[in-house]
């Protein structure tokens, strides 16, 4: 039952940032799930890949959950999320394919230091200049490959690198966020279907899982954070969220570094 509660507290915070920033909340998830994972001495060559695949099944959820609250309050451009979905399915294949290949040590780092790029683009509220429209379908499709890619390879919804692509292409902040919500789905689909069939055939992984998602965090992370991704979405649409943000950005700085250190 703790780690039950565990994982309930970790889906609340995680829904909340997601529908506050529309973000997956892989950032967050995938080091505390890797913490979780070893104090239950789950086998270490398996840990990270479960972590990923774990933390990219939840924001299935998640991102379902935020975007339905973005979408009613008109901040989804759809256009942008049909275009960019092509692409995204195709590069989070690629991307969980990559991760299979890829040691644990490997994948710790990389993830830790997408972290501190994500953790500073947010603290210093480094944004593009709205100096472009948005390209054509060719540069829609190859947007969402690197896009899915990415974000299958360290677990997240797809925000860091969606809403500074939208705000670089006159989209306004709002609109970027609701769109980067809705764009996690395809992420997550995507990156979860890689997740499972890479998975396949190890027969070390703890039980109930689903290749490398490991099925109890999924239930307890994804209730808590369904409930609350819709109260963050709410409140991004009535608050003032700078300072918030910022908090958010410490945190993740935080856990980079506590990951680093681990792998390093």
């Amino acid at each position: 039952m703790e780690w039950a509660l565990a994982y309930l507290a970790l889906g609340a915070l995680v829904g909340l940032f997601s529908g506050m920033f529309g973000i997956g909340g892989g950032t967050i998830l995938v080091p505390v799930l890797l913490m979780l994972f070893k104090m239950q001495d789950f086998p270490a060559p398996y840990v990270m890949h479960l972590a990923l695949g774990t933390a990219m099944a939840t924001i299935l959820f998640t991102s379902l959950a935020s975007m339905r609250k973005h979408h009613q309050h008109g901040a989804v451009n759809w256009v942008v999320v049909r275009a960019m979905t092509p692409g995204i399915l195709f590069g989070t294949a690629l991307g969980a394919l990559c991760a299979a290949s890829v040691s644990p040590r490997g994948l710790g780092i990389f993830f830790a230091l997408f972290v501190y790029f994500a953790a500073i683009q947010i603290l210093f509220e480094l944004r593009p200049q709205a100096s472009r429209q948005l390209p054509g379908m060719a540069g829609m499709t190859l947007t969402g490959i690197f896009t899915g890619w990415i974000s299958s390879l360290v677990s997240i919804g797809g925000g860091t690198v969606v809403v500074p692509f939208l705000i670089w292409c006159n989209v306004p902040l709002r609109n970027a966020i609701g769109t980067s919500a809705a764009i996690g789905f395809p992420v997550a689909a995507g990156g979860t279907i890689g997740y499972i069939v890479t998975g396949l055939g190890f027969h070390m992984l703890p039980f109930p899982n689903l290749g490398f998602v490991y099925l109890p965090a999924l239930l307890w992370v994804a209730l808590a954070s369904v409930i609350a991704a819709p109260l963050g979405a709410k409140a991004a649409h009535r608050m003032k969220i700078g300072l918030l943000r910022k908090f958010f950005a410490v945190l993740m700085l935080v856990l980079a570094t506590h990951l680093l250190i681990k792998f390093i």
